[in-house]
């Protein structure tokens, strides 16, 4: 039987445990409750790798000559979570070009200078239904970009960027992106010439946007921003990095700085749900239910929120856009430790 006294001695405890917990900083909170453990994260990300390192499908993106001669057998796997514990295999440390996945991260630097409904307004939030650099989805919605993860969309976020020249609104991006990799990030420039020779589609997508009145600096200028942005180097771990910082409401889990304001991440979250693998992104929502963005370098990031994030590097593609293996790896990762967004399995709750 309870005692007062004994429930007394409870309640004291109790207090103290809530206030010890209470009085650490925040980054040693940020630990989910049901974040799987090490063990089967380490097991998750090596059977993936070994199911997945023979498979061929796709091909590089060949639009942009640099990419099309990248070694099509480059493969790494880097999982990073939000209390700074790392899982890698692979091809780790080679550099690849960021491509579209650094919209994800211009968005977050646009919302936090401009205010998240600003950019609503002016950007979107909803699917094109189409491909990624259309120029038919500009026409039909004359009065946004429809999505910031969409070719136009990533322009006029670009554009958004405030600076009062290109130089100046190049470096605050790429200064964005390495707070939220957590260290100090740099152009791959023979990337960059190679994009800036090959982005006449990107210049008419801007010249579009002029017309009406939906790009907010230079429109050339624009362009040449996100060319470079798009050009940015990263590893799977800088990436995965990134993207446990979106996880772990904004702060990176490595410096605990700040980088991303934390009001914004739903939102950011939702424009990688609805748009982040393009003409892809249902079926991705459907089978694997988690945010994640791609780009035509090979990588694609995904979000676990409260938990980390998962980045992948596989160069050959799917006719969306999207690597094959990374699709496979992910999907198969997410299955194994319940990161499933739209289950209940992913907050603990079993059958």
């Amino acid at each position: 039987m309870l005692t007062e006294r004994t429930l007394t001695a409870a309640f004291r405890m109790a207090i103290v445990f809530t206030s010890t917990i209470a009085t650490l900083p925040v980054w040693a909170q940020s630990r989910s409750p049901v974040a799987p453990r090490e063990q089967q994260v380490k097991a998750a990300v090596h059977d993936a790798y070994e199911m997945y390192k023979h498979d061929m499908s796709g091909k590089n993106a060949d639009y942009i000559p640099y990419l099309a001669h990248v070694d099509s057998k480059l493969f790494g796997i880097a999982v990073v979570t939000t209390d700074d514990r790392s899982y890698t295999l692979g091809d780790t440390d080679y550099s690849f070009s960021i491509q579209s996945i650094s919209k994800v991260f211009t968005l977050a630097l646009a919302m936090k200078e401009q205010g998240s409904e600003k950019v609503f307004e002016k950007i979107g939030n909803e699917p094109t239904g189409r491909a990624f650099n259309s120029v038919v989805a500009v026409v039909d919605m004359p009065t946004h970009t429809a999505n910031a993860l969409v070719n136009a969309g990533a322009i006029a976020t670009t554009s958004l960027i405030s600076a009062s020249s290109a130089d100046e609104r190049w470096n605050k991006i790429l200064a964005f992106y390495g707070a939220a990799a957590g260290e100090k990030l740099s152009l791959i420039d023979e990337v960059y010439k190679s994009e800036a020779a090959t982005n006449q589609g990107n210049r008419a997508l801007a010249a579009l946007l002029l017309k009406y009145d939906r790009i907010y600096s230079d429109p050339l200028e624009a362009v040449d921003v996100y060319t470079r942005q798009c050009s940015v180097g990263v590893n799977v771990k800088q990436l995965a990095r990134m993207g446990a910082t979106l996880a772990n409401n904004g702060v990176n889990p490595v410096t605990h700085e700040p980088v991303i304001q934390a009001g914004d991440v739903p939102e950011i979250l939702s424009a990688m749900t609805m748009a982040g693998l393009y003409d892809g992104s249902g079926g991705w929502a459907w089978h694997v239910g988690l945010p994640a963005k791609s780009g035509v370098g090979g990588g694609i990031l995904a979000i676990v929120p409260g938990k980390g994030a998962i980045a992948v590097f596989a160069p050959p593609l799917d006719e969306a856009g999207n690597s094959v293996k990374a699709q496979k790896v992910i999907a198969y990762v997410a299955g194994k430790l319940d990161y499933n967004l739209f289950s209940p399995r992913s907050v603990g709750l079993q059958r």
